[in-house]
This record gives structure tokens, C-alpha cells and sequence, in this order.
């Protein structure tokens, strides 16, 4: 078996090559990284978990996580501004859902996660 320079197999080096040549782009990352800060935030989580269940108007978000509607109104704009929701008018209303499936892909595995009780 050939060694590299740090002694190692040659099949440490396909699998760095491997990693290399799948890294996201500069731009790409940085997206990925940016939605995840988004969601790191408590409340707009909140606001998320909540949509979860299904299409909500603000009065009902409010309802559901606490806090006040002007502060809710702005978690709902980060949330939108980042297509982690979108909203559609219905009357008067403004109603909010988890912009698509990927969202609740997300969650359910970051549930599967915290549930496994696996080491770190």
C-alpha cells in the first residue's frame, strides 16, 4: 500500500481529494451557513416549529410562541427575507407557511438528532 507524506494511505488521500472536489462553493456555503444562523435564533425556531403544524396568520403565531406582534412581525420578515417562509394573503390576512419540504426535513432530522442520545 503506498504511504503519503504523513504516512498515511493512499485512500486518505482519495477521500481529501474526494472532500475537496465536493466542497460547496464560497457562495453556497455561505447561504447554508447563513440559514442555519437563521434558525439558531430561539424565537424565530419558535415561529418555525409552530408552522410546522400548518398555515398560521400573525394573531395565531403570537398565540402560539409569545411574545408581541410587533416582535413576532419582525421574526416573520427575517424568516421570509431568507426563504425559510412564505406568506400569501387571504382578505386581510396574512398567512405564513414553511417555505417547502426541505424546512421540515430539516427539523425532523435535528429531532431524530437530539432523540438518539448519542455522544458527541
Amino acid at each position: 500500500m503506498i504511504k503519503d507524506n504523513c504516512g498515511h494511505d493512499s485512500e486518505h488521500e482519495a477521500l481529501a481529494l474526494r472532500a475537496k472536489n465536493n466542497m460547496p462553493s464560497g457562495e453556497g456555503l455561505e447561504r447554508v451557513c447563513n440559514m442555519f444562523r437563521v434558525l439558531a435564533e430561539p424565537s424565530r425556531m419558535k415561529i418555525v416549529l409552530a408552522l410546522k403544524e400548518g398555515e398560521l396568520c400573525v394573531y395565531h403565531i403570537v398565540e402560539a410562541c409569545g411574545g408581541t406582534q410587533s416582535a413576532v412581525s419582525h421574526q416573520l420578515r427575517v424568516l421570509k427575507d431568507n426563504r425559510v417562509i412564505k406568506c400569501r394573503r387571504e382578505g386581510q390576512n396574512v398567512l405564513y407557511s414553511l417555505a417547502d419540504a426541505h424546512i421540515l426535513k430539516i427539523l425532523e432530522m435535528s429531532e431524530e438528532h437530539m432523540s438518539c442520545g448519542g455522544e458527541i
